[in-house]
């Protein structure tokens, strides 16, 4: 299958994870200064679980 080339591995899935941990890690980090960070946390923790339910439809079958 062309889509398991690690070219669409790297843009399709490992760039959109570093993104969404670091939405994760903002988030935290502002709710550990008492700011305003709940959104963002669970704006990376949804966009994490869109790119894990991405991979098991593409390579699981």
């Amino acid at each position: 299958m062309i889509g398991k080339s690690p070219e669409f591995l790297y843009i399709g899935f490992i760039l959109p994870t570093l993104f969404a941990l670091t939405l994760v890690g903002e988030g935290i980090y502002k709710i550990s200064k008492n700011e305003e960070g709940f959104f963002t946390f669970i704006l990376g923790i949804f966009f994490l679980v869109g790119v894990i339910i991405g991979y098991f439809f593409l390579f699981l079958k």
